[in-house]
């Protein structure tokens, strides 16, 4: 009886982690397709304009590091870094395009940046086991950051 119980522990364990490792899985593999011009990725990921209430909150949320390394216009923020470029005016500094190569892979503009490549998986060194194969960020998530960023004219 009590191997019997195990056993549906057991099992229940494994469908647990067998449905949230799926999701995440199917996520890596549809990475969208995307075309680097110049400095730039000048088409939206998704087809459409992100949002930019979304996009705000994505920057200031900590958990995405950019106010770890940036700061800008975000006066309720405490403790903003200094590391990387001010975000204010970074949408009169950067067109879409380039703010979108910018959060994609910072490295194929820097090889040597500090900056995470939020929607790149294939050749990254040191990424820790539960992000390998995995962007950081969505597609959606880029767009809306990039609406948001391209918001900020000085």
């Amino acid at each position: 009886m009590l191997l019997a119980r195990s056993k549906i522990h057991i099992a229940r364990a494994w469908l647990a982690v067998v449905t949230f490792a799926l999701p995440c899985a199917a996520l890596a593999l549809e990475l969208r397709p995307y075309a680097v011009v110049g400095d730039s990725i000048p088409a939206s990921l998704t087809g459409v304009v992100g949002d930019v209430t979304r996009g705000r909150a994505l920057v200031v949320d900590r958990s995405n590091t950019c106010i770890l390394c940036h700061n800008g216009p975000f006066a309720q923020q405490k403790f903003q870094g200094d590391l990387a470029p001010n975000l204010a005016g970074a949408g009169g500094r950067w067109s879409e395009g380039q703010l979108r190569l910018r959060l994609v892979d910072a490295s194929r503009l820097n090889p040597a940046t500090i900056m995470p490549s939020y929607y790149r998986v294939q050749g990254l060194e040191r990424v820790g086991a539960a992000w390998r194969g995995k962007p950081i960020l969505s597609a959606e998530q880029i767009e809306d950051m990039v609406a948001y960023l391209a918001s900020l004219r000085e």
